[in-house]
């Protein structure tokens, strides 16, 4: 039986499945803007800093007015409405809600929202992958801990990789890499969300119309979110971190089987078992035909003459051997695809990727010199970019992650271009985001 015909059941059944998300931004609009479509789901409610704002969001992505003006919970769910709030709280504990979608993009908050959740006894679907990339493996033990469910978030790229990967797994393949795409420039890593238009690709007509945040979107430019989400998907599929970050090698969709081969077997990688971003910039510096920025892949390799002599029978594109072959899906939809998550998890019990160890780590780098008592600004600001790393490369030097860096005070001078450590920064840590990713540092 399909998602659709069980969605379609409990619309009928009259015991929809029951939503509060937190975070009324880009991408949780964007769920808004399908979730008035999808049968056999109901959002009870919103919770958002600036209700107003939110509540625009929803209108402007087609939602009626008057079905957003419930003034309590249990008035939407007798009205079957959506109520709008900025009580977290409320919304966590309330009965009816069983699953809590986190999009705030805020990691710090983002975990203890997540944390708040378990003991509430509510499923989780986080839209933040930051915090996946500070302590993903520890909030996965706390939700075990708890019974419920902590999921990645269908429509972001880690959760569509892990769909491909486990495609390729569970058909028997060699796995020998898998990723996503992004436009790159070394000299990106130094964007700010006051550059990040000149060359992103988004007009500013474009901006305003989609109501972007530039330090969101910058945190794509500069390299943090790649990095991000390929820890992610480290930590959910097993494939390791190159030992010196993300080399974005340029290709086509079509040159992917070639690229992701082993150094020995002519490709780029170190080994195979990798993740690695495909650059849809050539080198000549022009976007690449029938490039997947926007998408992700799979590698796989032909262990047997058998399946090699398949792909050539069924006039597979393979690399120049006809020993490798790339499977992709070339667009991620972020928040409009968010409902296969929730169909997963209230349906079926079954997350949609989640952070099984702490193999990969996303370490905080200087975009410029800073000085001591500088407060650093974060994911997408003006201080630091993330680097993907090995966890047993990071740990050990003790890198700053770059989760943690949201108004952390530098108490030593770093050069621009240096990985910062925990020594060079002020960081509360009553913090439950740096408890937890101290136990994930306990797992190397």
């Amino acid at each position: 039986m399909g998602m659709i015909d069980q969605l379609k059941a409990r619309e009928e059944q009259k015991r929809p499945i029951r939503i509060g998300m937190i975070g009324g931004g880009k991408f949780g609009t964007m769920f808004m803007a399908q979730a008035q479509r999808i049968p056999g789901v109901h959002v009870l409610g919103v919770v958002d800093l600036d209700v107003e704002q939110a509540r625009s969001n929803f209108m402007y992505a087609g939602w009626p007015k008057e079905k957003l003006n419930a003034p309590n919970l249990d008035i939407a769910l007798k009205t079957e409405a959506t109520n709008i709030s900025a009580n977290v709280h409320d919304l966590i504990n309330h009965p009816a809600i069983e699953i809590i979608i986190e999009c705030t993009g805020n990691p710090i908050v983002a975990i203890e929202h997540a944390l708040l959740s378990f003991a509430a006894g509510k499923h989780v679907i986080s839209g933040t992958v930051e915090a996946d990339a500070i302590c993903g493996a520890a909030l996965v033990s706390r939700a075990k801990e708890a019974g419920v469910i902590y999921s990645q978030a269908y429509g972001d790229q880690p959760a569509m990789t892990y769909e491909l990967v486990d495609w390729a797994r569970s058909s028997g393949w060699h796995v020998v890499a898998a990723g996503r795409g992004h436009k790159w420039k070394p000299e990106y890593r130094f964007s700010t969300p006051d550059t990040v238009y000149e060359s992103w690709g988004t007009t500013a007509e474009q901006a305003k119309r989609g109501r972007q945040n530039p330090k969101m979107y910058n945190s794509f430019h500069d390299g943090t979110k790649p990095a991000i989400e390929c820890a992610a998907i480290c930590n959910a599929t097993g494939l390791d971190a190159p030992s010196g970050g993300l080399t974005y090698p340029s290709g086509s969709v079509d040159d992917i089987p070639n690229l992701m081969r082993g150094r020995d077997a002519g490709g780029v990688l170190e080994c195979e078992g990798q993740v690695e971003v495909i650059n849809s910039i050539g080198l000549d510096g022009k976007e690449l035909y029938h490039n997947i920025r926007t998408g992700v892949w799979v590698a796989v390799k032909a262990l047997t003459d058998y399946q090699k002599n398949c792909f050539e029978e069924y006039f597979v594109h393979t690399d120049d051997s006809g020993l490798y072959f790339c499977k992709f899906n070339m667009y991620h939809l972020i928040g409009l695809e968010l409902g296969i998550s929730v169909a997963n998890v209230g349906l079926r019990g079954e997350s949609t990727g989640v952070s099984r160890e702490f193999r990969a780590d996303v370490v905080a780098v200087a975009k410029k010199n800073l000085k001591v008592g500088e407060v650093l600004d974060g994911e997408g600001g003006y201080c630091v970019a993330g680097q993907l790393r090995p966890s047993n490369i990071s740990v050990p030097m003790r890198a700053l992650p770059l989760g943690l860096t949201g108004e952390a005070r530098m108490i030593k001078d770093v050069s621009e271009d240096t990985i910062l450590t925990y020594a060079d920064v002020q960081i509360d840590e009553k913090l439950p985001a740096f408890k937890l990713r101290k136990e994930c540092e306990t797992m190397i």
